[in-house]
């Protein structure tokens, strides 16, 4: 069907606009994630600690998007659910800088996750009506750039925050303001939606093709095997292989990396496929060895290899939902989805945090094997997806 330049602009529209909101989220979210681990370990947290805090907090969140996912496919309040989960984040990242033990930061950490629980399935779907106009890659890879910009702005505002104060906690609450930069462009973004009225309610969930199932399984695996941020940054803070400041800065470089890759990646994702994934998670893999074994220039070549797997999941993941589910199952499909990705996140993340004080071989090369897996899975999706994506389009 041969979409108009009206309706092609309408969409981009929303999706810039969109974009805006997680911009300033991001900024809000990274920016806090990028000293997480080194706050953490100066709270007395060790690895094991810093790993179940980070994939737990992705776990709760994955758990609720599950619920979440099913709940706006059933009653269509995409809006609502997204203001409550933007507006969440603004309560509790200030809070962290009033946070005196790992304890305390652990539980703002699963509120926090358990907010974009909240937005994430009702921003998706929203975003995938209108990528549908555009080319979901190319759409879902705008969106990703401009979610990166915010994740390089958010790290960089906390390297000059750490450089002057020294200490960590202040970065916290000044990430407030852009905590409420990302409600109020919600708000703002709702005008340039282009679909007016709501569609019908279903009467519950409603069954997904297999294919969908094997694709999750596959993406299961490549979250159980992708390190957690905070494990790094709190090994490079151990080791001393860079200066405290310098963690936010690698962080905001990842970023910028992960944006500029989502967007090709996008493009790439549009013309062949799934083949993309395949390809951005045998590159993620040498994050591993790089990060943990290297040096500080094998560590700055693990980090831009970690940001290209980021770049990759963000452009073709959804991507990939959005061609082979039809609009009224979208929010349970990319719930379940976040659900499995989640909780595989967190059993990595635990796994390997158990492993970084027993191995650093055992925690690379599980890692690398689970991510191997997820790679072959995906290369043996290609032409399932695409007779899959080819049905939902009929």
């Amino acid at each position: 069907m041969t979409v108009s330049s009206e309706t092609r602009r309408a969409a981009m529209r929303f999706i810039v606009a969109v974009g805006v909101v997680s911009l300033f989220a991001d900024m809000t979210y990274e920016g806090a994630h990028s000293i997480m681990g080194a706050f953490l370990s100066d709270l007395g947290a060790d690895a094991f600690q810093v790993g179940l805090i980070a994939g737990l907090g992705e776990m709760i969140a994955a758990s609720l998007r599950f619920f979440s996912g099913r709940f706006i496919d059933r009653t269509r309040a995409y809006w609502p659910v997204a203001i409550l989960g933007y507006a969440l984040n603004l309560l509790v990242i200030p809070a962290i800088a009033f946070a005196t033990t790992w304890k305390a930061v652990a539980i703002l950490v699963v509120i926090e996750r358990t907010g974009k629980a909240l937005r994430g399935p009702a921003r998706d779907v929203l975003l995938s009506q209108a990528t549908g106009e555009v080319g979901h890659g190319w759409g879902f890879g705008i969106h990703s750039a401009m979610d990166q910009t915010g994740a390089v702005l958010g790290p960089l505002m906390m390297v000059l925050v750490v450089a002057r104060t020294h200490q960590f906690a202040p970065g916290f609450l000044l990430l407030g303001v852009s905590a409420a930069l990302a409600l109020g462009s919600l708000l703002l973004a709702r005008a340039f939606h282009p679909v007016k009225g709501e569609p019908p309610k279903s009467k519950g969930p409603q069954p997904l093709p297999s294919v969908f199932w094997m694709y999750v399984t596959a993406a299961g695996f490549l979250a159980f095997g992708f390190v957690d941020w905070p494990l790094l940054a709190m090994h490079l803070r151990r080791t001393a292989l860079v200066g405290p400041a310098l963690i936010p800065l690698l962080f905001a470089g990842a970023m910028g990396v992960e944006g500029l890759t989502a967007l090709l990646f996008g493009r790439l994702y549009d013309r062949f496929g799934v083949i993309v994934l395949v390809v951005g998670t045998m590159i993620s893999m040498f994050s591993l060895p790089l990060g943990f074994l290297g040096g500080p220039l094998a560590v700055a070549a693990g980090v831009a290899c970690w940001a290209t797997g980021l770049g990759a999941q963000d452009a073709a993941l959804r991507s990939g939902i959005a061609e082979v589910v039809s609009m009224n199952k979208r929010g349970n499909a990319f719930g379940s989805f976040n659900g499995v990705f989640g909780v595989a996140w967190f059993l990595g993340s635990v796994t390997q945090g158990l492993l970084y004080d027993r191995s650093l071989p055992g925690l690379i090369a599980v890692g690398m094997a689970a991510q191997l897996v997820a790679a072959v899975v995906f290369l043996w999706l290609r032409r399932p997806l695409a007779t899959a994506a080819a049905a939902a389009a009929a």
